[in-house]
């Protein structure tokens, strides 16, 4: 969140400030009270209540309008705010839309019509959508795109209703993935290869099993003039993992800047026992100046240590409850399950209705047999509204407990 735009947000402990933050009790407590609540839902797809960009809040949101029966009028009326505005309400009504709300999606249909952003509207729905919903608006699209004062990037819809793209100039490159890993070794160690050319052999080497005979090769792998590594190169070392800790040592030593960082990257991420109090301090330092942004990388590494990390807890556990940082919770609450699962039972179920994507997964996956968590879980398993990726782990959960139980 830029310095410009600082939200103040309602405190956590209240349905407005839960709201905000996309907690799952949030959307708990607002089912008890709808009509109270209906202000700050809408307030919430009105204005963007994320801390950044990497935040999830669409799905939440939409969810909310449904479950609370809230008309979608607002949301439709919002279409005509400025660009961001527009397309904040767009996400939610695009998944209201599939949710079976008729409102929803003729409002949508309606704006490409007639809106000032369409394009990006259009855009966003073909994404989503089926095609039988917007395929008939092809009409519309080559009348009004010749209003527009640039052609579009995205290939789709446009090239499915014959309107021309804008086209990025490109040089094809021969594949290296038909490569043995032997050979794509070679070829990283070949000092005479271009940087595209190794560019792309990690980036197929990431897509395989880590190689630790990357490891010495590492300080090679730098751009031609030596100042940055190579852009797929830090993936590629992440998941070499403690394999890369020795030879880190070194790196950490190195005159050129891009190597230190990363040998200091891969050794904190890698703690000795001896760092724990250090990291323990980095934590508390972090809760007291309200840092919302990295906290989660300082608790990945502290649930390395397991019990041993016990004094972070409390601080793991203030993060978790009043981060307005959405997309880091999740990292408190695995940091919590690896050092002290004592209490988490009720936050895996919270964590059912949350806003964000990974906490849902963690929450599938951990929270506890019982009525209120396995019905939740089944709404989430058939849920048109919810990712691929959640109603699978759903179904997957269901199944196994319906096998435990026969």
């Amino acid at each position: 969140m830029s310095d410009a735009y600082v939200m103040t947000y309602s405190p956590p402990d209240s349905v407005e400030g839960l709201l905000q933050r996309g907690r799952g009790l949030g959307a708990v407590r607002a089912l008890r009270d709808p009509r109270r609540a209906a202000a700050f839902v809408y307030d919430g797809i009105r204005r963007d209540w994320r801390w950044d960009g990497t935040d999830d809040r669409s799905l939440y949101l939409a969810r909310l309008v449904q479950d609370l029966e809230l008309s979608p009028t607002p949301v439709v009326d919002q279409l005509a705010g400025d660009e961001e505005s527009c397309l904040r309400a767009c996400d939610v009504l695009e998944l209201l839309a599939l949710a079976g709300a008729d409102e929803a999606r003729d409002g949508l249909r309606a704006y490409v019509r007639e809106g000032e952003h369409w394009v990006p509207v259009l855009e966003s729905v073909s994404a989503g959508w089926p095609a039988e919903w917007w395929d008939d608006l092809g009409d519309v699209a080559r009348a009004r795109i010749g209003g527009e004062a640039e052609l579009p990037w995205c290939s789709e819809p446009w090239t499915r209703f014959g309107i021309e793209v804008r086209s990025r100039p490109s040089v094809p490159r021969p594949s290296l993935a038909g490569l043995r890993t032997e050979e794509l070794l070679t070829l990283l160690a070949d000092n005479s290869a271009e940087d595209m050319t190794k560019f792309d052999a990690l980036r197929v080497l990431n897509s395989r099993a880590p190689a630790e005979e990357l490891i010495p090769l590492v300080p090679s792998l730098g751009t031609a003039d030596d100042r940055r590594p190579l852009p797929p190169l830090r993936r590629a070392v992440e998941r070499l993992g403690a394999a890369a800790v020795p030879a880190a040592h070194g790196w950490a030593r190195d005159e050129r800047p891009w190597l230190a960082e990363l040998g200091a990257d891969v050794l904190a991420e890698h703690p000795g026992p001896e760092a724990l109090p250090g990291l323990v301090e980095e934590l508390a330092r972090l809760w007291a100046a309200r840092t919302w942004c990295g906290p989660d990388r300082t608790a990945r590494r502290l649930a390395r240590f397991g019990p041993d990390a016990a004094d972070a807890v409390p601080h793991l556990r203030r993060f978790w409850l009043r981060t307005p940082h959405s997309y880091e919770r999740t990292a408190y609450l695995e940091a919590l399950a690896a050092i002290d699962r004592d209490g988490l039972d009720h936050v895996y179920t919270e964590s059912l209705w949350d806003c964000e994507e990974k906490a849902r997964l963690a929450a599938i996956t951990s929270a506890p047999d019982g009525p209120e968590a396995l019905e939740r879980i089944a709404v989430l398993r058939d849920d048109p509204m919810e990712t691929p990726e959640v109603r699978a782990a759903a179904r997957t959960r269901l199944a196994a407990d319906a096998t435990i139980s026969s």
